[in-house]
């Protein structure tokens, strides 16, 4: 398991009410971000994503991600308020094989008639906590000056 995908975060990935957003760019730099409930980290300490639309522009980007070392950003929040951004970048697309043949199945157990088009691995970099009140006391300590005049006059 990956040092940067600690329980918490795994937890946090496995929870079906968990929002989930997968951010790529394409090949004009032009951002493309969307909702995907099938982000998931797999035993290796990767994250993984099914996508069900072969031309998706997330399945695009990703491609392109994967051909020039493109970094992606996943932002996750659970219902209790905490938040992380991962960043990383996608390293497999499995496309057929035992992993693919195990996702489909499940994709079809589950949603009925649709496809798979990939099952993505992308690799995390990096581990961001993007809670509030987290980001709030990293930046007040970092910063300590930068504070609305009001606040000094209150305190």
């Amino acid at each position: 398991m990956s040092a940067l995908l600690n329980p918490d975060i795994v937890a946090l990935l496995e929870d079906r009410q968990t929002l989930k957003v997968l951010a790529t760019v394409d090949g004009e730099g032009v951002p493309h971000a969307v909702v995907k409930g099938s982000l998931r980290a797999n035993a290796q300490g990767n994250l993984q994503l099914l996508e069900l639309i072969e031309t998706s522009q997330s399945n695009r980007n990703l491609v392109r991600g994967l051909w020039f070392d493109q970094q992606v950003a996943v932002l996750i929040k659970g219902q209790d308020g905490r938040s992380f951004q991962i960043k990383g970048v996608p390293v497999k697309a499995h496309v057929s094989g035992p992993i693919f043949q195990k996702h489909y199945t499940e994709v079809r157990a589950r949603l009925g008639d649709v496809d798979l088009a990939a099952v993505w691995i992308i690799r995390p970099d990096v581990v961001i906590d993007e809670t509030p009140s987290v980001r709030a006391k990293e930046e007040q300590a970092a910063h300590p000056n930068f504070i609305h005049l009001d606040r000094l006059v209150s305190a």
